[in-house]
């Protein structure tokens, strides 16, 4: 995220057959990944992992104790030795931080509602806080490791009274630590303990929240990965790993190389088999190792040459083809029996991301070239892991017709890339701006300084980071800058830790137009904006409009539904929202920057007219965000096929929100969808039909790879009371794959007898004369003017307002709608619902919103719509369907409650 001073490993070890992963069959399919809570511990031993013992296996500790150090005044020794009674200290999931942990014991009210987050003292989390976990083992003949990443900030290690490491040495949410712990573990009850140190992102390389929502009070405190007990031989099998080279174009070939470190763990010479497996391809190789050696093992082609696939089954991204991925299975055995085992799963592709004639990165996989269509990922506020949670989230973004996922830092763990890569999501991760990670960096004024101690935590962070996320094929670039590039010895520490985990796709020097010396220029841009800007802002080729890559932009301000605000804020803060535009919103931003909905306000007022209450405000949010997001995909979907200065890639800033936020994200935190996604996923469909709002031209974009032809396109304008002013078509239309080709139509700058404020049908019907887009807008005579001269950092000043005022007055309208429900075998339910303009004159429906909602009015989340927010003339139906899990209605019957700009509300069942 922009902040001027102005105010802004993988290596699973059980074995597993190769197999390819398909997408399932269910849009919605899932199960819940978190633990429950127990209630506060009166004796210990409630929680104790049972621990593995065969070669090469991995068990994560299935959850700690916790307690602050401020109330535990019993020595370390103590502490983290078995049978310790850790009487009044609170349990924890495997994956938590210090806060995530006493919310879900209770300890505090609802943090996303209303301020109660702010009641939570701060001063509870300046002391370091103790984690201690059980584990039994029964086999001592297998030496045991600590393997573990996601400390935040940093902790002293404990193991059976024994301190195995110091926080000096356990630093950095991301570096990754293997602790040899065998000559500690006994048959029996075992403990592990963490004394974890306070977080201070601006002073520890780990996670911030800059401005995205209120940081959370403690920081992100805690162990948010999974800690693992390691069991394994005389011999380890590390750092596995699968390098790929695919035939481009061809596709007809790819070489596969093999790699892993085969480490001697005694202190005698073994000579070691190891032997490995891709499908029904077996490769070997012995290995004499010495003393205490470590030797790279290889398996190529040359040697290995069912290791060279023909016809290899390529991983694309969704939309551009499967995602197959493969599995590599290694063994390594001393003496006939096993010491170590590895597994990693893999996707054979090939990204490439030049720079274009304008300076540009342009994205291409597998050959071809591709538009990157975005946005930014933030984690729950308090980075508690829910795979269901989080799944849904990433079948959103492909519901929204989006490609890719970019992660400002908070780095998500290992489950997010397998979603990823099943779901054929791509995604940009890197480090984040604004805190110690761009502190040592010429011209960046946030974050300390760094010290010598810091450096090789940077390394050490690239590195784990690098080893995990190489072999997932959804990661398509690392981002080693946000908002400045490194400085040349970060970078080189940077680069070389990549280098050396053969890391296999772009590195990007920052995710602004910056440079560094040997990764060269970003080839992106982070020219915003943060706020709001009307519509035709997009289309201009400058700052954040549709040319090159901008990496982080929107138009700020994002108003969740009627029923997410009341969820969220008091009915004090409801009426201050609509009221007093200049008043700090607590769930914006904790920047002065972006602490007001003053500009959003200002132009919602300018535009649509001064709100007449909160219903009134929200109506004319939704709409607003709709026609705005549907203008910044719209416009970088246009120009992405321009000769000159074309777009090549838009991350919306940002995709979702870690808390219940006003700004900055396509749904909210509870996954409703209001204008803002329904905006976007019209801009997104595979065909579509748009309005160009610098030229007035009509567009057909193509987002599928198949060309189409013999096309119609059809543009009607309304006077705001339902008359036809203008009416036009276009045959023979015809676009190519990937693509956007302007029709022989332009919507007139002046018609006789328009109303200032008016409607544009534009409709696109296929060779069969069926409808396969339609788009509505409502326009202005006057357009909105900007101030480009007076651009800041996060907005451009717009001086004059588009007058959309008249559609205030359209006539209300009746829409019928009927509905039923069908279960599908998987668990999901489908309703089906037809809305129809009954009205007997000549207006239309504008936007009319279906929301599945139970039977206390409630709506049921998540859900995919085949399509909402339909504007509808006299006569005309539609046919949506809603795809959801039978579970989210928690036994009610479904309802459909439709509403629109003109519609009044009407709640009809869904039986």
């Amino acid at each position: 995220m922009f902040h001027r001073p102005v105010s802004r490993r993988r290596c699973a070890t059980a074995t597993i057959a190769l197999g390819l992963l398909y997408t399932p069959t269910s849009a919605w399919a899932g199960a819940h990944d978190t633990e429950p809570i127990a209630a506060p511990l009166t004796a210990p031993g409630a929680r104790v992992t049972a621990v593995a013992s065969a070669p090469g296996s991995t068990t994560a500790l299935s959850g700690y104790t916790i307690q602050s150090t401020a109330k535990v005044t019993d020595p370390a020794a103590a502490v983290s030795s078995p049978g310790y009674p850790a009487r009044r200290w609170y349990p924890a999931g495997s994956r938590s931080t210090v806060l995530a942990a006493l919310l879900a014991n209770g300890k505090y009210a609802d943090p996303f509602y209303s301020t109660n987050q702010q009641k939570i003292p701060k001063a509870d989390f300046t002391v370091p806080w103790w984690y201690r976990s059980d584990f039994t083992v029964t086999d001592t003949s297998e030496r045991s490791y600590l393997d573990f990443s996601g400390v935040i900030s940093a902790a002293d290690v404990y193991v059976n009274g024994h301190r195995v490491a110091k926080t000096a040495d356990v630093a950095g949410s991301y570096t990754h630590h293997e602790l040899d712990i065998t000559s500690l573990v006994r048959a029996g009850t075992n403990t592990v303990a963490f004394r974890v140190q306070p977080n201070t992102p601006n002073k520890n390389l780990t996670m911030g929240w800059i401005d995205w929502l209120q940081p959370p009070p403690d920081e992100n405190m805690g162990i948010v990965r999974n800690v693992l007990v390691r069991r394994g031989g005389p011999v380890a099998l590390r750092d596995a790993h699968v390098v790929t080279k695919l035939a481009v174009p061809s596709l007809a070939s790819a070489d596969l190389t093999v790699k892993a470190q085969a480490r001697n763990e005694t202190g005698a010479a073994v000579t070691a088999t190891v032997s490995g497996t891709i499908g029904s391809t077996s490769f070997t190789k012995t290995v004499p190792l010495a003393a205490h050696q470590t030797k790279t093992v290889t398996f190529a082609p040359a040697d290995s040459p069912g290791l060279r696939l023909k016809s290899p089954k390529v991983w694309w991204p969704a939309g551009m083809g499967g995602q197959p991925m493969y599995g590599l299975d290694l063994t390594a055995s001393v003496a006939g029996a096993p010491s170590d085992t590895a597994h990693e799963d893999f996707g054979i592709r090939e990204v490439k991301a030049p720079l274009n004639a304008d300076g540009a990165r342009q994205y291409s996989i597998n050959g071809r070239r591709l538009l990157i269509k975005g946005g930014g990922w933030s984690p729950d506020e308090f980075l508690r892991w829910d795979r269901t949670y989080v799944e849904d989230r990433l079948k959103y973004a492909l519901d929204l017709g989006l490609n890719t996922i970019r992660l400002e830092g908070h780095i998500e763990p290992d489950e997010f890339f397998d979603l990823a890569d099943r779901y054929g999501i791509l995604t940009l991760p890197g480090w984040e701006c604004c805190d110690k990670w761009e502190g040592q960096v010429n011209g960046s004024e946030t974050g300390e300084r760094w010290t010598a101690a810091d450096y090789p935590v940077a390394k050490a962070s690239m590195a784990a980071e690098a080893a995990r996320l190489r072999d997932h094929p959804s990661v398509i670039s690392f981002l080693i800058g946000s908002d400045f590039a490194p400085d040349a010895t970060i970078e080189k520490n940077y680069l070389a830790a990549l280098k050396a985990a053969d890391w296999p796709t772009p590195v990007v020097a920052a995710a602004s137009d910056s440079s560094s010396p040997v990764s060269g220029s970003s080839g992106m841009k982070m020219t915003g904006p943060y706020d709001w800007v009307p519509p035709n802002y997009w289309y201009a080729k400058r700052e954040g409009g549709a040319t090159g890559f901008n990496s982080e932009t929107s138009a700020g301000p994002d108003i969740p539904t009627l029923d997410t605000l009341r969820r969220m804020m008091s009915p004090a803060e409801l009426d201050t929202l609509w009221k007093n535009p200049g008043t700090k919103q607590y769930h914006r931003s904790p920047s002065s920057t972006f602490a007001t909905l003053k500009l959003y306000d200002a132009a919602l007022t300018g535009r649509y007219g001064a709100p007449t209450g909160l219903t009134d405000y929200v109506r004319k949010a939704q709409l607003a965000q709709y026609e705005n997001v549907r203008a910044q995909y719209e416009a970088y979907g246009r120009n992405a096929t321009d000769s000159s200065k074309p777009s090549t890639g838009v991350v919306y800033w940002m995709f979702n929100s870690g808390w219940t936020s006003l700004h900055w994200q396509l749904m909210d935190r509870y996954l409703d969808q209001g204008g803002a996604y329904f905006g976007a996923k019209k801009a997104n469909e595979p065909l579509h039909i748009q309005y160009s709002y610098d030229n007035r031209s009509v567009v057909v974009v193509n987002n599928r790879h198949a060309s189409a032809s013999g096309l119609k396109a059809r543009v009607t304008l309304f006077n705001t009371d339902g008359t036809q002013k203008y009416d036009t078509t276009a045959t023979g239309v015809s676009v190519g794959g990937d693509g956007a080709r302007r029709t022989a139509l332009t919507v007139p700058s002046s018609v006789s007898g328009l109303s200032t404020t008016y409607l544009a049908r534009l409709i696109l019907t296929d060779a069969q004369g069926k409808e396969v887009s339609r788009n509505v807008y409502w326009l202005s005579t006057r357009a909105d003017t900007l101030d480009w001269a007076g651009t800041d950092w996060w907005y451009t000043p717009t001086t004059s307002y588009a007058n959309l005022k008249g559609i205030n007055s359209m006539a209300r309208v009746p829409v019928s709608a009927s509905a039923s429900t069908s279960a599908n075998p998987d668990g999901m339910f489908t309703t089906t619902v037809t809305v129809r303009n009954t009205g007997t004159g000549k207006t239309p429906s504008l936007l009319t919103d279906v929301h599945l909602v139970d039977a206390k009015g409630k709506p049921v989340l998540p859900v995919q719509w085949s399509d909402n927010q339909v504007s509808l003339w006299p006569g005309e139906s539609t046919t949506l369907t809603a795809t959801y899990r039978t579970a989210d209605l928690h036994g009610s019957t479904p309802r459909v409650r439709v509403s629109g700009w003109n519609t009044a509300e009407k709640t009809v069942p869904a039986p």
